[in-house]
């Protein structure tokens, strides 16, 4: 090998190995900074408004010797009470069957052998949407008029729920920051910074409870309706950073 391609070592290798040895255990015996001190803070927050429209889950329930009779009774009685909807300005959009069923009846007492059919009952359950509240005591009652004998709830919601799920959030958020900067500066700390955020929201209203079986006779005038408040709570739950004043 030619002389001026020889590799050029250190005149002392062993003190070059040992001054590296030195570096890396320096290194390693440093001391390793400390994770930022955190502050973990729960806000919650609310919003009300007056709903401005509702839900409601009503129908026809009918017996029959045979199914068939069953099915002809309920397809009757349920087209008739589509048909006060209709005539009430309610959208064809706005106006759904929820579920159709038809069972056996069975004869009731203590029998010997195996239950004895007797005749047959069919459910038409339809839901329907008012979007004019005005409106909804007078329809419930002519639902009823018309052969509607079943009701399974009235519910009350807002056609634009997202503002007020947006002022709770708010809320929520603003609580948690004042409830951070009060610990922290009783600590003797300041908040420096939010490293997470995590939000949870829920409704809660006013659902009444229809009876499940009514009667014509019953609903005599418009029925009284008061829709009450809706609310929305949200939960704000911020981890902060926080750090020494």
């Amino acid at each position: 090998m030619p002389l001026d391609r020889v590799p050029h070592l250190p005149a002392h290798p062993l003190r070059a190995i040992s001054g590296a040895l030195c570096a890396l255990a320096l290194l390693a015996a440093a001391p390793v900074a400390a994770h930022a001190a955190t502050l973990t803070v729960v806000g919650e927050g609310s919003a009300t408004a007056e709903p401005d429209m509702a839900l409601i889950a009503t129908g026809v329930v009918t017996a029959g010797k045979t199914a068939g009779e069953a099915v002809a009774a309920n397809s009757k009685a349920a087209t008739a009470v589509i048909a006060v909807i209709k005539e009430a300005g309610i959208a064809q959009k706005d106006i759904a069957t929820a579920n159709f069923s038809i069972s056996p009846q069975y004869a009731s007492g203590a029998q010997s052998g195996p239950p004895r059919v007797v005749g047959f009952e069919a459910r038409n359950t339809v839901r329907v949407k008012v979007r004019d509240l005005a409106q909804l005591g007078a329809l419930l009652d002519k639902m009823v008029q018309s052969g509607a004998n079943q009701a399974s709830g009235l519910t009350f919601m807002l056609s634009e729920p997202d503002k007020m799920e947006e002022a709770a959030r708010e809320a929520a958020v603003k609580d948690a920051m004042a409830q951070a900067k009060s610990i922290a500066a009783a600590a003797g700390m300041r908040v420096a910074r939010i490293a997470s955020i995590d939000m949870r929201a829920d409704h809660s209203g006013p659902e009444m409870p229809v009876p499940m079986m009514m009667k014509a006779d019953a609903a005599r005038s418009a029925v009284p309706i008061e829709a009450g408040e809706l609310e929305v709570r949200a939960r704000a739950t911020l981890v902060f950073e926080i750090e020494p004043q």
